[in-house]
């Protein structure tokens, strides 16, 4: 297979990853053969998948608002993926072009491709680190060079923290990372779970059996083991909802939403 200038030297281009299978399901391009072979066949099960990555989207876009809006111009982002149309960056500068953004990943395509389109922004970073080490985030330079963790931050784990096993303590990491924040800032996060998918749990198993086929085990959490990432802050209205729940856009009746939009929670709690 012939390597495209954006993919870093060094990685195995035979192996799926789940940054390019997300960016495929947004329909992006940075993404190759085997990212979309592994993405259909997950789709096989819940064709949906699209739908639910793009609510995700754009419940991220409206809670990055809701955080200028509350007077939060900081912004660490933690598992942020390949960048596509509409990310933090551009949405938080677009409410305040003061506003400062730290991505976080430990994909190599996701951050040589981030540094590409962040090139110029002086506000705007990412940082080559992994949530499961959150010490590691914590003391990176990108990190400390731009934020002052001394003042409110909205802390963004979107989509990420359903591919932490409970082994590699999750709920830990969360903690220590929320207790390294000022007061009043934000945890914003989404999360998978069984409940609210429009299919079965065996055809949703399904979906969660080809993430462990590629060695990234999809961990589908309840409401309630979800809610335990927010321990220590309290959450802001109206709680952990699906995604087309949280203080939508417009007053779009639920029964106009596609039923997988509503697949998984999300939510938004401010530390004491």
């Amino acid at each position: 297979m012939e390597r495209p200038a954006w993919a870093p030297q060094g990685i195995d281009l035979s192996v799926p990853s789940v940054s390019r299978m997300y960016d495929f399901y947004l329909g992006g391009s940075h993404n190759f053969e085997v990212d979309r072979e592994a993405a259909r066949k997950a789709m096989e099960f819940l064709p949906g998948l699209p739908k639910i990555m793009q609510a995700n989207r754009a419940f991220m876009r409206r809670a990055v608002r809701y955080a200028v809006d509350s007077g939060i111009g900081q912004f660490l982002d933690i598992g942020s993926g390949i960048p596509t149309f509409g990310n933090v960056h551009e949405v938080a500068q677009a409410a305040d072009p003061d506003a400062k953004v730290v991505y976080v990943d430990h994909d190599p395509v996701a951050v040589a491709h981030s540094q590409a389109v962040l090139d110029g922004d002086d506000r705007a970073v990412i940082a080559a680190a992994d949530l499961r080490r959150p010490k590691e985030i914590l003391e990176h330079p990108e990190i400390t060079g731009l934020l002052d963790l001394d003042r409110p931050v909205a802390l963004l784990l979107v989509a990420v923290l359903h591919f932490i096993e409970d082994a590699d303590d999750p709920r830990g990491a969360v903690a220590e990372l929320r207790e390294a924040l000022a007061p009043g800032s934000l945890i914003v996060l989404t999360h998978a779970s069984y409940e609210g998918i429009p299919r079965s749990r065996e055809e949703a198993a399904g979906t969660v059996g080809v993430y462990e086929d590629i060695r990234n085990p999809l961990i589908m959490r309840s409401r309630e083991e979800i809610g335990e990432f927010f321990e220590g802050c309290t959450m802001v209205e109206p709680g952990l909802v699906a995604m087309p729940e949280w203080r939508p856009d417009t007053p779009q009746s639920p029964a106009q939403e596609d039923p997988y939009a509503f697949s998984g929670f999300a939510g938004v709690g401010r530390k004491a």
